[in-house]
């Protein structure tokens, strides 16, 4: 069954997202995951009808954006007006400490004047969500904030009204009120790191966001209708200009030009493409002007998978983030423990008196940060998982980048993996006393009536110096050669025995041998000596013959090889390399697809068939180079090493902080500070990541 999104505003935290998912598997949704980074939820439902689902959300205090009810946060009580006016309010509150005691500043109902709208837009901001996480008995960290900044203001009203006459040692509105405006400066600040995890998903769709020239076809001239891309059908024509982006994905029905893909390739070289040819939507037509018939529109585009791929990346995370989200699960009610615990101890035991005791279970309350263990995977996801697409790598899920960091095999098909699938002729050996001219003909009339890709590949160098020949009984025998008759004699194109060559027969005598040879793609040897300089094992696993296959071997740097291998014999190569170590595959064609699936991690190429593309969790859309298997595994092996730096921080920064805190070495205010950006710390780590060198 397909999977329904929603786009759900309001959650602050990591914890906000595992209260929703509770709240949905409830109401009976499946397979629910439900990301803080992008604000989406994703699951699977029987019934198409999700008001439901919806309500349940709302109840929570969240808010599902549908088309008729708009963005929140457009409004006035938006984070950063609500930041802005918590921050004016609570700035004399500090200064009180400066002041002297007969200063207005130090006047107890000054103080509650400002700091009551303080506390009661805390109240409202994080009492809302705090109320629906304990409804599903999951504690979030908005609990705790809530019941900090409670405290302390109820605390000091008590002080206020009934104990005048030392209310200065009960005052610490000032502490409500900086735990309130520093916890709403922290989720500000970490919001717009958020945002910037996510860059890479706005960059493409920007790209979607362009008008298209649609040739309306009136009479001889080329009138054309202004169009949003958006707006596009299938079949109709666009018009596309000299240094124009084309957009939407389509076939060149007139003209040629050169075509920048960068954007889905990560190659900056631009692409002749001539009439026939595909064409991406968002990439850039960079000489010429061409006509484009429009053949997939919405979710078929290519772009659009891409960032399909991209958000999706959070459905699927890594096993490394259950550890964050089971600590996550019972943080909230274990740090109230503690508080409660270091109130007891501080006052009984230790003696410290009702001030001292309340401040340290504060902050006890206030510094813990549950947000950041949550946030060290899917920050770290997001930022590798869209840097990857904006290098034409497309990764599905997030666990896939943790596997990917694990293999110790790395098994390649042959043709159109390590090598173009374009054959050249090296040389035609003629032994007969036949004419060259005669030899390139019956070569070039026999293999133009086959479909094979050598053929294919023999006829395109042939066809500008030979003749085609009427050749009679033409018979085909796949995988074997090609026969005809010309003037009363059989001519037979075979597979010859050595190196590779073809072998031309005259009934049946030998009279010319064309040796071929199939070009390696771009950065295959370099590919090959970075993957053994990191204890990653190449492997060759193709379906040719042995002497084929030994020689590109030998040329390449990999030793093992497997030759002559079925579909079903690439399965049981698969089968025994992963008894040794994680095996990734990489292949193109039809007969890959099993071993593909089979594989610990499967990648296929951006020309591969749609069965090896499906059957495969990482697409390098780069189809001439193989440097992005490289770019690839290190940027896998880099995500994984920041998310375990991000897990270690957020551990290590809670195991420290806590103990500190409920020891009376941190005011409550200092605390919230701490909190606040404990977040970003995490975050701006994950945002490294863009800035790091893939080699």
């Amino acid at each position: 069954m397909e999977k329904q999104h929603l786009n759900i505003e309001g959650m602050d935290c990591t914890n906000c997202a595992l209260t929703i998912k509770k709240v949905m598997e409830k109401q009976g949704a499946k397979d629910v995951t439900v990301s803080f980074t992008t604000g989406e939820a994703a699951f699977v439902y029987d019934n198409k009808d999700v008001s439901d689902i919806i309500e349940s959300i709302s109840k929570l205090g969240y808010t599902v954006i549908t088309e008729n009810k708009p963005s929140q946060s457009e409004g006035f009580f938006k984070l950063k007006n609500l930041l802005i006016i918590c921050s004016i309010l609570t700035a004399p509150l500090l200064l009180h400490m400066f002041a002297s005691e007969e200063s207005i500043l130090n006047n107890p109902y000054f103080q509650l004047a400002l700091s009551t709208p303080v506390f009661l837009i805390g109240f409202f901001y994080f009492g809302k969500s705090a109320w629906g996480s304990l409804k599903v008995m999951l504690p979030n960290m908005d609990v705790l904030i809530f019941i900090g900044v409670s405290s302390a203001y109820f605390y000091s009203l008590t002080g206020t009204f009934f104990l005048s006459s030392h209310h200065h040692k009960y005052l610490f509105f000032e502490t409500s009120a900086s735990i309130v405006t520093l916890v709403l400066l922290g989720n500000w600040i970490e919001h717009l790191a958020v945002k910037r995890t996510t860059g890479a998903i706005e960059e493409l769709s920007k790209l979607q966001k362009i008008t298209a020239k649609v040739f309306n076809g009136l009479m001889s001239k080329d009138v054309f209708t202004i169009k949003n891309a958006d707006e596009l059908k299938i079949g109709d024509v666009v018009i596309v200009g000299e240094g124009e982006q084309i957009p939407a994905d389509g076939i060149i029905s007139e003209g040629e030009c050169w075509v920048d893909e960068s954007m889905i390739s990560g190659e900056s070289v631009p692409v002749l493409k001539k009439p026939g040819d595909q064409v991406i939507g968002g990439t850039l037509c960079k000489e010429s002007n061409i006509k484009i018939t429009v053949n997939r529109i919405g979710k078929d585009t290519t772009l659009q998978q891409i960032i399909q791929l991209v958000k999706s990346a959070q459905e699927n995370q890594p096993n490394i983030q259950r550890l964050g989200d089971k600590v996550s699960a019972v943080f909230v009610p274990v740090v109230l423990g503690i508080s409660l615990l270091t109130f007891l101890i501080t006052y009984f035991f230790a003696a410290k008196g009702m001030e001292i005791s309340i401040m340290n279970s504060i902050a006890v309350l206030v510094i813990s940060c549950p947000c950041a263990m949550g946030l060290a995977t899917p920050t770290a996801v997001m930022v590798g998982v869209g840097k990857a697409a904006k290098q034409g790598i497309l990764i599905r899920g997030g666990s896939t980048i943790e596997m990917l960091s694990e293999i110790k095999y790395m098994v390649f098909d042959k043709t159109g993996t390590l090598t173009t699938g374009k054959f050249k002729i090296k040389k035609i050996s003629n032994f007969s006393a036949h004419t060259e001219e005669f030899i390139h003909n019956i070569l070039f009339s026999l293999e133009i009536r086959s479909a094979h890709p050598i053929a294919k590949s023999i006829c395109k160098e042939l066809k500008i110096i030979a003749t085609l020949l009427d050749l009679q009984n033409i018979k085909e025998i796949k995988g074997i050669g090609i026969s005809g008759t010309y003037s009363n004699k059989e001519y037979k194109i075979i597979s010859g025995s050595k190196n590779g060559e073809i072998d031309l027969l005259e009934n049946n005598e030998l009279i010319a041998s064309v040796k071929i040879e199939d070009e390696l793609k771009l950065d295959v040897i370099s590919t090959i000596l970075w993957l053994k300089k990191n204890n990653i094992e190449p492997v060759l696993l193709s379906g040719d013959k042995k002497e084929k296959c030994d020689i590109i071997g030998k040329e390449i740097g990999i030793s093992l090889i497997y030759s002559e291998q079925k579909p079903d014999d690439k399965l049981k190569v698969i089968d025994a390399l992963s008894t040794k170590g994680k095996v990734a595959m990489v292949g193109d064609g039809i007969n890959d697809a099993p071993a593909l699936a089979k594989a610990y991690v499967g990648i296929s190429l951006g020309g591969a068939t749609d069965v090896a593309k499906q059957s495969a969790q990482i697409v390098l859309l780069n189809n001439t180079s193989l440097k992005q298997i490289v770019e690839v595994v290190a940027l896998c092996k880099i995500t994984l090493k920041t998310i375990k730096q991000n897990l270690f921080w957020a551990l290590f920064y809670n195991v420290l902080a806590i103990p500190v805190a409920a020891f009376g070495f941190l005011m409550p205010m200092f605390a919230a500070f701490a909190m606040a950006f404990s977040d970003v710390i995490v975050i701006g780590n994950s945002l490294r990541i863009k800035s790091k060198t893939l080699n």
